[in-house]
């Protein structure tokens, strides 16, 4: 069971001061808002850069890399790109000394952006299928997948097959999400006249555990064009991505105001 270690005086840190501590070997962000202290783990669950150092706006810091907050009384992430929480730790002052606790567990609870499983995944009511209604049971994005490829190659139309790509774990497309920086069209080099597609695309973080299969991703829904001979993908860290990339309908979707 851990126990509460002695981390710091309290004149050490001033109202909306910050201090980073170790205990048992883990770094620690200690956050004072007016007479009330706060520890959470330095982590960004995003991709784990500092939290210590960051802006703090009352209850909320936010990550210094890409803008991701969190809940300094209970780790909770208030926006994307994080989805998880960081672990949030008990914390006393006694005889004007700050005292922190280590909780158990690691940092993995949801967002409240994130839909409860009992949203998606109520009963459903029995549908009968018939020959009319079969039509019907085809998905949106099949239709609109099909409808996309008949038509002639341009950036935009690219741009459009691009948002069937969703981040697997925020479940927002990549054109959205603001990591398309450039689509290219080369010239045909081939008799049928089809035409090689360069798209550059950044991540939200240099080691983002999702690039692979965002990268996959990309080349199988523009390779699917009829016109299309092959597609190249470039990954450009420079300017690096910020929640300011994002559109409006994919900041409502995270519910980021």
């Amino acid at each position: 069971m851990n126990e509460f270690v002695k981390v710091a005086t309290a004149d050490e840190l001033s109202d909306g001061g910050h201090l980073l501590v170790e205990i048992a070997g883990e770094l620690i962000a200690v956050f004072r808002v007016s007479n009330d202290y706060y520890a959470i783990d330095d982590v960004c669950t995003h991709d784990g850069g500092p939290l210590v150092d960051g802006e703090l706006n009352g209850h909320a810091v936010a990550c210094p890399r890409h803008g991701a907050k969190f809940d300094i009384r209970t780790g909770a992430a208030l926006s994307m790109p994080a989805i998880r929480s960081t672990r949030s730790h008990v914390v006393k002052v006694q005889d004007d000394s700050i005292f922190v606790k280590l909780s158990d567990g690691t940092s993995s609870g949801p967002t409240s952006f994130m839909k409860p499983a009992s949203e998606c995944c109520a009963p459903q009511a029995s549908v009968v299928v018939t020959p009319e209604t079969l039509l019907e049971s085809v998905p949106t994005e099949v239709l609109e997948s099909e409808s996309l490829n008949s038509g002639k190659l341009c950036e935009d139309l690219v741009r459009e097959l691009l948002k069937q790509v969703k981040d697997p774990e925020l479940f927002v497309n990549v054109v959205d999400l603001g990591l398309i920086y450039a689509v290219t069209l080369l010239p045909s080099e081939t008799p049928d006249g089809k035409q090689k597609v360069s798209v550059d695309m950044t991540m939200t973080s240099p080691a983002c555990p999702a690039g692979p299969q965002l990268i996959g991703d990309t080349k199988r829904v523009v390779a699917a064009h009829p016109q299309v001979s092959g597609v190249e993908v470039r990954i450009v860290m420079d300017p690096p991505w910020t929640p300011d990339r994002m559109t409006e309908a994919a900041k409502d979707q995270l519910g980021i105001f």
